[in-house]
């Protein structure tokens, strides 16, 4: 075989080749083209839209009928938080059993928050959660800092055992 032979085998080769990989591709736009389109209307179907159970929005703390909340102030979700998103607000009273620190303020900066959900995690009596509201466009950046817990909440009282 002659050098003039390996290099037509080799031009057929590659055009061979590169046919092959333009049909590969073509392959995947066509069935992405004959599939059922996905596109939300987004302003108009506002009512009935509904985001995924596992899409994260929005941060909240859940409160009872009573005005009460999980939170026990413990900063573990502020101290899991990757860029200081969280900032909680305690203070300390004075009960029959002592000391006791209570939950003041618990402040959320939507704007800085990057939605990994390790305050979530981390929180040890499920207090916080993310929901599935995602229209947060503001003028203000000011507006995306967030109070969780509601004026005048509490923590849910634990039922004492007899």
């Amino acid at each position: 075989m002659n050098k003039q032979d390996n290099n037509k085998s080799s031009y057929f080769y590659g055009l061979v080749h590169g046919i092959y990989t333009l049909l590969v591709g073509m392959e995947t736009s066509i069935k992405v083209f004959f599939r059922k389109k996905t596109t939300e209307q987004y302003p108009e179907n506002r009512k009935e839209l509904k985001m995924f159970d596992r899409y994260r929005g929005t941060l909240t703390m859940p409160h009872n009928e009573n005005n009460e909340h999980h939170c026990v102030a413990c900063s573990l979700c502020q101290m899991a938080c990757p860029n200081g998103t969280i900032h909680i607000i305690s203070k300390t009273i004075d009960t029959d059993d002592g000391k006791k620190r209570i939950l003041d303020r618990y402040e959320y900066d939507l704007g800085s928050c990057i939605f990994c959900q390790l305050c979530v995690n981390a929180c040890p009596h499920d207090a916080i959660k993310f929901d599935t509201n995602f229209e947060h466009a503001v003028f203000d950046r000011s507006k995306l800092v967030m109070k969780l817990n509601h004026e005048g909440s509490k923590v849910v009282e634990k039922k004492k055992e007899s």
